[in-house]
């Protein structure tokens, strides 16, 4: 079995992981423009190296809270659907590799509250990694929504 490499981050107090290939790079929070009338989960657009891409705040869309900007606030890079994306982590801390028999699937109660973007837990020395699938997090029409922002 092969392992996963994943880009771990913080959101509250909860920890998740991305696959590293799909994410593009992490850089330190910026100003974010806001959008008038975009819905709450987006948090705005940034201009990073002359691409304007969006930013989506999972902790708002997770949590219904906003993000609280820190010096340890950064925006994930990624690409979900052939659209650049930039999230909003509290924290991003390490890049782990994560064996495939350390992956549980996703329990039965995270479905029942629509979690489809959550691959499953990684479960590593006393620690849980909710191991998230971009392409499949944000709805079809929440993917709309930020298509139409930029």
């Amino acid at each position: 079995m092969a392992d996963k490499q994943v880009v771990v981050f913080r959101i509250l107090s909860e920890e998740y992981g991305l696959e590293i290939s799909g994410i593009q790079e992490i850089v330190r929070y910026q100003d974010i423009t806001r959008i008038p009338e975009a819905p709450l989960f987006i948090k705005g657009i940034v201009n990073l190296r002359g691409q304007v891409i969006p930013v989506v705040d999972l902790k708002r869309r997770f949590y219904q809270v906003d993000s609280q900007v820190t010096e340890d606030t950064r925006i994930v890079v990624v690409k979900v659907d052939d659209k650049t994306i930039g999230i909003i982590a509290d924290e991003v801390s390490e890049v782990l590799r994560i064996p495939e028999e350390a992956i549980e699937p996703t329990p039965t109660l995270l479905n029942s509250f629509n979690q489809s973007g959550i691959i499953g837990v990684g479960k590593l020395e006393g620690r849980l990694l909710i191991l998230l699938d971009l392409e499949n997090t944000l709805s079809s029409e929440e993917l709309n929504e930020i298509k139409k922002v930029v």
